[in-house]
């Protein structure tokens, strides 16, 4: 140990303070600043020359409220079936937390990713990784599996969207051309496949090598834990209660939309279709790095009602209803993630302290 002293201040003294702050300083601006300008730019550039007046109105007349009570009740249920579907993978890397502090970890996640996005995802990792004495790399994976399959739902309900609302579909890529060529660019793009290549590359060393260099053990233990985290869900117990709670999570989301729409006389006429696009639209703009989906969401929403008559998809004469409809629905959801958070954190406060592997012995 004392000869590695030395070594560790002459590595420390290699590096300026300066330098590390400097360094620390770029990396909270690019996780946590940049978020909130894309997200405060997207409702600028949506709201900017919205008629306030018109949408006060909208909001005081063509609302009935009283549809949200059954909207905030479903989505507290989603957040108990993620908290479900997530226990049955702690189960199989040998996590076995209880519901509750589970559930509570949901809530702060989506609390803590609306000061910080994403940086939720790691809190409850750490939160569940700490309250159980588990390894935080296998909890990150097995959260790694559970986005997983979040993406490949949206990527079936895209298809299938896509396949029942082509016409909706094709009318907007008429009418912004600009949006398949920028699609079908990345598509076709060698820079995307050779990150790609690259990306799979350097897996491949790192599952072969075998080096002896300090930091590439420590990052092979990583991907390790990471991967044996993420693997649980191929042999894990309860895999078609696995599937349930995927298909209870995705149609409470789809229901709180669908039932927010009832509540404004423009939207209440639309069909399960249209609100099912309007859905996957939604989704897909929560994947853009925003505080809680701030302008993202809002854009995504306004853009899917411009595709059956509800307003027009543009900066310069944007519908005040439209506009209505995004913020208000998009508020209730803020505000509820805010209170459940609360109440999480306050329960984490209070709860008792689990006793550490050497306590217990």
């Amino acid at each position: 140990m004392n000869r590695l002293t030395p070594k560790n201040e002459t590595t420390n003294a290699a590096q300026p303070p300066e330098a590390s702050m400097g360094k620390r300083m770029l990396q909270a601006v690019l996780k946590y600043v940049v978020p909130v300008i894309i997200g405060v730019g997207l409702i600028y550039f949506l709201y900017k020359n919205v008629d306030l007046e018109a949408m006060m109105t909208t909001l005081q007349s063509e609302v009935n409220y009283l549809w949200f009570i059954p909207v905030i009740c479903i989505s507290i249920m989603s957040h108990v079936f993620r908290a479900l579907r997530w226990r049955l993978q702690l189960r199989a890397i040998g996590v076995g937390a209880p519901l509750h502090p589970i559930v509570n970890s949901i809530f702060g996640t989506y609390a803590v990713n609306l000061v910080f996005p994403r940086l939720g995802e790691v809190w409850r990792c750490g939160y569940i990784a700490q309250r159980e004495n588990a390894s935080f790399t296998q909890v990150v994976g097995s959260m790694v599996a559970d986005r997983l399959s979040d993406t490949v739902t949206v990527l079936v309900l895209t298809l299938g969207t896509f396949a029942l609302a082509q016409d909706a579909f094709y009318s907007f890529l008429s009418t912004y051309p600009q949006v398949k060529d920028g699609l079908v660019g990345m598509a076709t793009s060698w820079k995307v496949w050779l990150l790609a290549l690259a990306c799979l590359a350097a897996l491949a060393w790192l599952a072969t090598s075998k080096t002896q260099n300090a930091i590439v053990l420590k990052v092979k233990g990583m991907v390790k834990g990471l991967w044996d985290g993420f693997a649980a869900i191929a042999h894990m117990e309860g895999k078609w209660w696995f599937l349930l709670y995927t298909v209870l999570l995705w149609g409470c989301y789809f229901m709180q939309l669908y039932i927010a729409a009832q509540a404004f006389t423009f939207t209440c006429d639309l069909s399960a279709l249209a609100i099912l696009v309007l859905f996957v639209l939604s989704s897909i703009g929560m994947g853009i790095p925003t505080n809680g989906g701030l302008g993202a969401w809002h854009m995504a929403i306004i853009f899917g009602l411009s595709l059956y008559g509800v307003g027009t998809f543009s900066s310069e004469h944007p519908d005040a209803q439209a506009s209505a409809f995004a913020m208000l629905v998009w508020g209730i959801q803020t505000l509820l993630l805010i209170v459940l958070g609360i109440y999480a954190f306050a329960c984490i406060a209070t709860e008792k302290k689990k006793p550490s592997n050497a306590q217990q012995q």
